[in-house]
């Protein structure tokens, strides 16, 4: 089991009406390792901003009698972006997915700790799930639009918040199709089939479906991994420009895209967190023998 003095918040003062955030790895463990840097990282540390928007407290899900993720501790600061790695089946996937509780779809799952966003804890048994859902919008590995038309499809979230104005809701496909990138290519076919689009138009236009609920953290599950080179460049610049505004925590088996835009990196394996720290802390001199391996490519 991951020793908690490894799951360190980036080396940055937290503000100081904020909680503690546990403690720091101490600097006389057996010294850092060094390992081959990526040529590119993010912008690297900055100010984390405020107090985290989500934090999990020895948080564990279980599929039945089969762990899920086990005694998850971290916190995810706001206008960031988090990418989690690790091998298959090591339950990236899985804690991305319950803090949004997706994974209440699956029968006979049940969790123990705490996981909170914006202090509410997401498994409290009176949480507005569709609420939450809003508020944490995702976006999942294979581009899914619905069978409707590209303004449809980003409509659809809010006519589901009650909007009925047309000049609104053209006003909010538009603004989100912006920040989607995608305006410019599909400006003239709006009232096409969504289906008819690429597969990187198509997962940009489930980002604009996402972004129209107004969510303040966006949860994206290996969103290029079905997609060409071109189409993933065109994602990983619009997760760039989408940090300004969102909070975003991607999923990824990509280590390249991991390092290129993320700011913080949470290394699972078998379920639980081995080590959390600033992205290029990650890949350069990470504290464990067991992430070192990882980033290295000696396993996984």
């Amino acid at each position: 089991m991951i020793d908690a003095s490894t799951v360190r918040e980036p080396n940055v003062a937290e503000p100081a009406d904020s909680h503690a955030t546990g403690p720091q790895r101490p600097e006389a463990q057996q010294g850092p390792v060094r390992t081959a840097a990526p040529a590119f990282f993010a912008a690297g540390p900055r100010p984390l901003g405020g107090k985290p928007i989500i934090r999990s407290r020895e948080f564990s899900l279980f599929y039945g009698p089969k762990v899920g993720v086990k005694r998850i501790t971290m916190n995810i600061h706001p206008q960031s972006v988090t990418a989690i790695i690790g091998p298959s089946g090591c339950g990236k996937s899985t804690f991305l997915r319950s803090i949004n509780r997706m994974n209440d779809l699956i029968p006979d799952v049940r969790t123990e700790g705490r996981l909170e966003v914006n202090g509410t804890n997401v498994y409290d048994r009176r949480i507005n799930l569709p609420n939450l859902r809003q508020q944490v919008g995702m976006v999942f590995q294979k581009p899914n639009p619905f069978p409707k038309s590209i303004y449809d499809n980003v409509a659809y979230g809010r006519r589901f918040q009650g909007m009925r104005s047309r000049a609104q809701l053209d006003e909010a496909v538009e603004r989100c199709l912006r920040a989607a990138a995608l305006w410019d290519e599909v400006k003239d076919h709006l009232h096409k089939s969504a289906l008819a689009l690429s597969g990187g138009q198509q997962q940009r236009l489930c980002i604009a479906r996402a972004l129209a609920t107004q969510p303040k953290v966006l949860l994206m599950d290996e969103p290029c991994s079905a997609l060409d080179p071109i189409a993933t460049a065109r994602i990983e610049e619009l997760i760039a420009e989408l940090k300004g505004t969102y909070t975003i925590v991607i999923v990824t088996h990509n280590m390249q895209q991991a390092a290129r835009v993320s700011d913080r990196t949470a290394f699972f394996c078998l379920g639980e967190l081995i080590e959390y720290d600033w992205t290029n802390i990650i890949f350069t001199k990470p504290s464990r023998k067991q992430t070192e391996d990882y980033v290295t490519g000696r396993f996984g």
